[in-house]
């Protein structure tokens, strides 16, 4: 098993942006010396919180001041885009990153990004739009036919090439025949681990939900890979967990209530799954109260918290549960106080997983 980082990032309101992009690259170069396998970078344009808007940017910047991480979006929205650009912004990041990048691609889920592109979440359409955006990005990548290109939600021209004065359509990715693709699922038989199933994607599991949902998203992937001949691959399974360490479980706990985790799910999560009334996916029994979800709830359930002895036990038994992944997704979060931070993101690369190397 590897480890690597997944942040949206997390940032409460009044923070001063341009702080929080350095302290954001800051914990990437961090974790590339720490030895983590990757980073996926979220977008978002209307959450206070989660500001990153345009994760390709941020990822640029990361490129030059780490040297090993692989650096992903997590994800592309792609009910955010118009599916010619983002074809070439993609293609140009990956040619910057000498192939050190992961393409995560997805429909979105933000209520405020919604609004802003005209897409009614309750119909579905932005998850066809995500899968038809993807297909076409892919053919111009492999064949890039001229042509008018149309959409409901797109309208885009490829010009017959003029070869003799260097116009046309000819930016390609830097990986044959393009960047590792992940995609990201939450809900219960999550379609967007199915669809990860049909295609040979990286299928990510998002943080919130507890181990007894995990199982039905991989059940969701085997069976896109059955409707598609293939054989579904644990290895390539990313689950992401708030981890969090400290020298005794006791303080472990006590940092996790007292701190920015318990700060970030009070004043951010719970708030915004309970207005898009799907706070029942962090329930282990749908039938409990929400008052029920707290943070101590949390510890106990989801979050990964403890003692080095005790969040690996926890990790094994996780591992035990959903029937083997292979990679754990450490969540971003500030890393306030950061020495405290700092050592558990130590501890999880240097102590933990090496106990864990055998699984596989």
């Amino acid at each position: 098993m590897e480890v690597g980082f997944f942040t949206m990032p997390l940032h409460p309101p009044g923070s001063d942006y341009t702080q929080t992009l350095d302290d954001d690259l800051e914990q990437l170069v961090v974790l590339d010396e720490l030895g983590y396998k990757e980073a996926w970078i979220g977008e978002h344009f209307t959450s206070v919180w989660e500001n990153i808007p345009a994760p390709d940017l941020f990822i640029a910047k990361a490129l030059a001041m780490t040297k090993n991480i692989v650096l992903g979006t997590g994800v592309t929205c792609m009910p955010n885009h118009n599916p010619f650009m983002i074809a070439h912004r993609i293609a140009q990041l990956d040619h910057l990153a000498h192939g050190r990048f992961n393409w995560g691609v997805g429909s979105g889920g933000f209520i405020g990004d919604f609004k802003v592109f005209g897409f009614d979440p309750e119909t579905g359409e932005h998850r066809s739009m995500a899968r038809d955006a993807v297909d076409v990005v892919l053919k111009m990548w492999d064949d890039p036919k001229p042509g008018v290109y149309e959409h409901k939600w797109w309208r885009f021209t490829i010009p017959e090439p003029m070869d003799e004065i260097g116009l046309g359509f000819h930016l390609k990715p830097y990986q044959k025949p393009h960047p590792p693709i992940g995609v990201a699922g939450v809900s219960p038989k999550s379609e967007t681990l199915r669809l990860a199933g049909e295609r040979g994607w990286i299928p990510m599991s998002i943080n919130l939900v507890p181990s007894n949902q995990l199982a039905t998203h991989w059940e969701a992937v085997q069976e896109g890979a059955q409707r598609t001949g293939r054989v579904a691959d644990r290895s390539i399974w990313r689950i992401a967990r708030e981890v969090y360490t400290a020298d005794t479980s006791e303080q472990a706990r006590k940092d996790a209530l007292e701190g920015v985790l318990s700060r970030d799910f009070e004043r951010y999560f719970k708030p915004l799954l309970s207005e898009m009334k799907v706070l029942s996916l962090m329930k282990e029994d749908p039938d409990m109260p929400d008052s029920d979800v707290t943070p101590e709830y949390l510890v106990d359930n989801i979050w990964v918290v403890g003692s080095p002895d005790d969040v690996t036990e926890k990790l094994r038994r996780l591992y035990d549960e959903v029937g083997g992944f292979g990679v754990l997704l450490a969540m971003g979060h500030e890393w306030r106080p950061r020495d405290k931070w700092v050592n558990s993101m130590t501890v999880l690369a240097k102590e933990v997983m090496p106990r864990m190397a055998e699984l596989s």
